[in-house]
């Protein structure tokens, strides 16, 4: 893991933003990690693509963080968006307080166990508490209830479940189940 440099995309990746993420999408495990497929984030325009690494990369509401290797290869992301007091989820409720919400959580298979996604996750929440405006209270993420080697992680790494259920978007015969981590104490 040591060979890898762990840092936030840049406005002019998009390219490889679109690669990864389409890497991600055709892995095994994408239908209960992910949203959307493969065939839909293909079809989307460069546009799109250059419209989320900009964003990705000024790091107002959201920020972006790759696990690149030494030969510029991404082997590893993770996303948060910032959720602020009164704005609507992704759920279309109302947010009770100002937390982060972690997506896009991608390890190339054949570089999972290896710390990577240790190292992606203490930059992403390294970011979300050094935000001042707004200071965010907590950080969340949701995973499938079948998704057992990514609750482990989250739990490991000290998420826990809030006890929240939703059904996942898109298919409400399956559930996400809500995990929290609380803002360190100074």
């Amino acid at each position: 893991m040591n060979q890898y440099v762990i840092r936030p995309v840049r406005a002019d990746e998009w390219e490889k933003v679109k690669e990864l993420r389409l890497v991600a999408l055709s892995d095994p495990m994408a239908p209960l990690a992910f949203l959307e497929t493969a065939a839909q984030a293909a079809e989307k325009p460069d546009e799109f693509w250059q419209d989320r690494a900009r964003g990705a990369a000024e790091g107002r509401g959201v920020r972006q963080f790759v696990a690149e290797a030494p030969d510029g290869r991404w082997d590893g992301s993770v996303t948060v968006f910032v959720e602020e007091v009164g704005a609507s989820d992704f759920l279309e409720q109302t947010v009770e307080r100002d937390q982060g919400h972690v997506v896009g959580v991608f390890v190339r298979a054949e570089q999972r166990g290896t710390g990577i996604t240790d190292a992606l996750f203490e930059a992403a929440l390294e970011w979300a508490w050094s935000r001042n405006e707004p200071a965010l209270e907590r950080v969340r993420l949701f995973v499938h209830e079948d998704n057992a080697r990514a609750g482990a992680f989250y739990r490991r790494f000290g998420f826990e479940p809030s006890g929240i259920v939703i059904p996942k978007p898109g298919d409400p015969t399956s559930k996400e189940l809500e995990y929290v981590i609380a803002r360190p104490v100074d």
